[in-house]
């Protein structure tokens, strides 16, 4: 089976060479060809190599996706999201509404934690999230992926696809888990997904059944129906801000089940693992501390 990154790999191809599409961005044929997730294609095949499309691309993928080349515009590290948010907000976002003429780019926008200097500080997908015009996914297993690319194909939307570099060799899928009896739900998003599961595992290990419920779709958010009944006070757990859509998230839940949901995310400063913040993706044991504190809290409200 295939992980993430070949999935994506296969995607720009078919995209590129069947659908007249492009792939715009600052090093996309350098050294690992972005994650080794871009085929071995170049100019003549749709993938243009811009210099300073980290900071500038932006612009150039909103001017391709007018003429009808629905561009991916691939942003190496989620920090530059800062560079390349106007335009994207500014005109992709609003033409459809404003002009009526839609203007349909699909943002690769890929995180990872620390390792080259502050621009690769995780997720920043709260960015976009308050913003109309835009769609929000986050992809973390090849057939979401695909899914996601497909729908994106029968649109004409502004996609954007927070990646993390930590799923790319992922081949396996990420099933939602409703139990009738569970102690806690969790809502993980992200890189979390992975480290969500872990938890879950230890902690029915341990006689404390959990629900999962993957956020993939960020916006426009849903939860499935058949679902609403068995959520119990639970936990929105992100790789972005605290502050930032899971608090949104958590809102919304609980207007929708009358439950607690308390937040995990980043903290309130520089994101990466250096010895400086050390801020980085709630963990395994983070989130199975904070579940843990989360059911004594709720038998001390209920004694």
């Amino acid at each position: 089976m295939l992980n993430v990154k070949d999935t994506i790999k296969d995607v720009v191809r078919y995209h590129l060479k069947e659908k007249n599409g492009l792939a715009l961005g600052q090093c996309l044929t350098a050294v690992g060809w972005v994650g080794g997730t871009l085929p071995e294609l170049y100019e003549e095949d749709g993938m243009v190599e811009l210099s300073m499309a980290d900071v500038a691309g932006g612009g150039i993928a909103v001017g391709m996706a007018l003429a009808n080349r629905r561009p991916m515009y691939v942003i190496r590290y989620q920090g530059f999201n800062w560079y390349n948010a106007p335009s994207i907000i500014n005109y992709a976002a609003k033409s459809k509404e404003i002009w009526d003429v839609s203007c349909p780019i699909f943002v690769r926008s890929i995180a990872m934690e620390g390792g080259i200097g502050p621009v690769a500080g995780s997720s920043h997908h709260s960015l976009y999230y308050r913003m109309p015009g835009i769609k929000i996914y986050s992809p973390m297993t090849p057939n979401e992926y695909k899914e996601v690319y497909k729908n994106f194909m029968n649109e004409d939307e502004v996609y954007y696809v927070s990646e993390h570099r930590g799923s790319y060799n992922n081949t396996e899928e990420l099933p939602d888990i409703i139990q009738k009896d569970a102690k806690v739900t969790l809502f993980p998003i992200s890189i979390t997904r992975f480290a969500a599961v872990e938890a879950a595992k230890e902690l029915e290990k341990e006689g404390t059944k959990v629900n999962i419920i993957h956020i993939n779709q960020i916006k426009p958010f849903k939860i499935k129906k058949e679902y609403v009944n068995f959520i119990t006070n639970g936990l929105v757990i992100d790789d972005d801000y605290v502050d930032g859509i899971a608090k949104t998230i958590s809102y919304d839940i609980q207007k929708i089940t009358n439950k607690k949901i308390d937040v995990l995310g980043l903290e309130d400063k520089t994101a990466g693992f250096y010895k400086q913040v050390d801020n980085l993706p709630p963990t395994k044991e983070k989130i199975i501390g904070k579940i843990k504190k989360l059911l004594e809290d709720n038998y001390n409200d209920n004694n």
